[in-house]
């Protein structure tokens, strides 16, 4: 078996930590598992890495009866905002 080397940032090296001893699992395992996973996926490189605010937002759009349709784009409508 290769042996890898690899630098971690600390934060990343805390949650590989914690999701090693969640599942029982050496760190080098969970990693083999990971990468395993990731190399089997499909590619496709034009999906996002992760959704985009408008995607995790979609249900909300347009729930806003009787708003003006240029609320978003017309600064008078934040005359006052954030005075209180």
């Amino acid at each position: 078996m290769a042996v890898v080397s690899l630098k971690l940032p600390d934060e990343l090296d805390a949650q590989l930590n914690e999701q090693a001893r969640r599942r029982q699992l050496s760190k080098s395992e969970l990693m083999r598992r990971a990468l395993k996973a990731f190399l089997q996926a499909p590619m496709d490189v034009n999906a996002p890495a992760a959704p985009s605010a408008c995607d995790l937002l979609a249900d909300l759009v347009g729930c806003c009866e009787g708003a003006p349709a240029d609320l978003s784009s017309n600064p008078e409508h934040l005359a006052g905002f954030g005075e209180r």
